[in-house]
């Protein structure tokens, strides 16, 4: 750890802090992510094994890299190329929503990235914009692997404890546990509205009160948009509840257009957005499929 210089603390967490620091050797801004290692017994945490092993195999542009892992006194330390901020500070900088311009431009660079994680079989399992690194010259950087896995055809049972609530899809909301690709789609399907609505799309407070802010956007879902509904292992509670029995009539144009999203997506884009929205896992576009939509040929000033 003598090679590197810390700067400042940028971040902290369950995991530990985030430094940003310089590395002597070459001069070059890093980020020192230091794990806490609580006792000897418990060895080094299966996020951080994780994070480790899928980051050593995948090397994109849009992919944060890992440049060293020091070992020391109880502290592990995973040392990453140095990115300005996340996706959510950006934002903020911005006053919120972006312009359509700097939307499709950041669109397509995670699109590209969750790309190459799929066509790799890896699921990332937690996106979201703290996850998301924009540079100055709006590079975006795909990061924190900790809820990572690699996955095979057939889809073996996974745990349906992941992704972050505000963009975790309705079917792991429902207890799915052999969940696919489709699971990180429908994360980058809520990343796409917040960047054009400045706030969440669905900002639910526990499980059932996100699947409820969902169909209150997207309306109640039938077995016709959603064949594979019931088949969940929470789906008869929810299904059966006088909350689900009301009226959910879809209010999604209504939202959009309150908060601008039509405005600043355009037909396409919103096409784009209700495609990796959709309930039945198998039925959201793919990342590459979503790469070749219209709206990503459409010219927005910057």
């Amino acid at each position: 750890m003598n090679r590197y210089d810390k700067i400042d603390k940028i971040g902290e967490g369950q995991y530990g802090v985030v430094y940003k620091a310089k590395d002597r050797t070459t001069n070059e801004l890093v980020a020192l992510k230091r794990m806490r290692l609580d006792s000897e017994e418990e060895g080094i945490p299966c996020t951080a094994i994780r994070e480790i092993a899928l980051l050593k195999e995948l090397r994109h542009e849009n992919i944060v890299r890992l440049l060293d892992v020091v070992h020391s006194d109880r502290k592990l330390t995973l040392v990453f190329e140095f990115v300005e901020q996340d996706l959510s500070h950006f934002m903020e900088s911005r006053g919120g929503a972006l312009d359509a311009a700097t939307i499709q431009h950041l669109m397509r660079q995670l699109l590209l990235s969750v790309e190459y994680c799929h066509a790799r079989m890896v699921l990332h399992r937690d996106l979201k914009p703290q996850n998301l690194l924009i540079s100055r010259d709006k590079v975006l950087k795909l990061a924190d692997f900790g809820l990572g896995r690699a996955f095979e055809i057939p889809v073996h049972k996974m745990t349906h404890d992941v992704v972050t609530l505000w963009y975790r899809p309705p079917d792991v909301l429902l207890g799915s546990t052999t969940y696919g690709t489709a699971v990180d789609i429908w994360s980058v399907g809520c990343i796409f509205a917040e960047m054009a609505m400045g706030r969440p799309l669905f900002n639910g407070s526990n499980d059932g009160d996100q699947l409820f802010k969902i169909f209150r956007v997207l309306g109640k879902p039938s077995a016709e948009v959603w064949p594979t509904m019931h088949e969940y292992p929470n789906a008869a509670n929810v299904f059966a509840s006088e909350q689900f029995a009301a009226e959910l009539p879809p209010t999604w144009e209504a939202v959009f257009h309150k908060y601008g999203v039509v405005e600043r997506l355009g037909p396409k884009g919103v096409d784009l957005l209700l495609g990796l929205l959709r309930y039945e896992p198998s039925h959201r576009l793919n990342a590459t499929d979503a790469l070749r939509h219209p709206y990503f040929s459409e010219r927005f000033g910057a």
